[in-house]
């Protein structure tokens, strides 16, 4: 199938972008790399009354880092870009080891972090690691900006807080404890295929107990979730085979996965539990040797 027509629009400005989303009233929707959107388009999913083309907007491409505020990515950055800057590979490797698994290599040349955030896909690594990290997203309309951090951001599958007459412009993940150990694990059934269950995790541990601990999943719910009890569990300990397993345990315990037709809910269940345990274990190592 092919789109409904629609109008078409390159703004040149931010401001440009934004006063046309507003005079659209809702019936407009941004196109950055498309990789989410078009499919939608074809099948006629969505029917917007015009595409406003933002690849032309300066200033929205960005990876800036910052001792004091963490790190800032622009709206229209690729996936790639971030999979292969030297910045976010030192400050925040849990991101750049969770690009690789984002679909195909042409996808991540194209797909934004603007547009995967907006789409909300419960299966998309920047959802995810936007919980993970306790990021800040920044959103722009006539009214102004405003910065939400992402659990009042993702509301639910392909839902976010996001305005019709908004555009995210950055977002901003603060920095991390130093000596953070970190993993990612994902599962998928081929590679570029989306999760079936993916896990992030970051420990920051000083003198062999854990200070601070952040453990999200995506692929099992209606959204990327973050595991709280998993984490309160595993404050203040040293690394234990059986404190692992009570947390994956835990884990298993507050996601309610799906049935579909690659997986079955019990299989996601366990699988998250499964992948808990290995990033947990590989997080505590890192942690150490950061350590020494």
């Amino acid at each position: 199938m092919k789109p409904a027509a629609f109008a078409y629009l390159q703004p040149r400005s931010r401001a440009e972008a934004i006063a046309a989303l507003a005079s659209y009233g809702g019936e407009a929707k941004l196109l950055a790399g498309g990789q989410s959107l078009v499919p939608l388009l074809n099948f006629r999913l969505l029917r917007p009354g015009a595409l406003i083309d933002i690849n032309r907007v300066s200033g929205l491409d960005h990876v800036d880092w910052r001792a004091d505020t963490g790190l800032r990515i622009g709206a229209l950055t690729r996936h790639h870009a971030l999979e292969l800057s030297p910045i976010v590979a030192r400050h925040f490797p849990v991101v750049s080891a969770a690009m690789a698994h984002v679909a195909h290599l042409a996808i991540r040349n194209r797909g934004t972090i603007g547009g995967s955030l907006a789409h909300a896909d419960p299966a998309a690594e920047l959802a995810m690691l936007a919980l993970l990290l306790d990021a800040e997203i920044v959103s722009e309309s006539q009214r102004g900006a405003r910065v939400l951090p992402a659990k009042a951001f993702l509301l639910g599958a392909l839902l976010t807080a996001l305005a019709d007459d908004e555009m995210i412009t950055e977002v901003r993940f603060p920095p991390l404890p130093p000596g953070s150990g970190w993993d990612f694990k994902e599962f998928a059934l081929r590679t570029g295929d989306f999760a079936i269950a993916a896990v992030g995790v970051i420990l920051a541990v000083h003198d062999g107990r854990v200070t601070q601990a952040r453990l999200a999943l995506m692929g099992v719910g209606e959204t990327a979730v973050r595991a709280s009890e998993a984490e309160a569990l595993l404050l203040g300990e040293r690394y234990r085979p059986p404190l692992v397993s009570a947390a994956a345990a835990s884990a298993r315990a507050a996601i309610s996965p799906h049935s579909d037709l690659r997986a079955s809910a019990d299989y996601r269940r366990h699988l998250a539990g499964v992948l808990v345990e290995r990033a947990l274990a590989a997080a505590f190592a890192r942690a150490q040797r950061e350590a020494t």
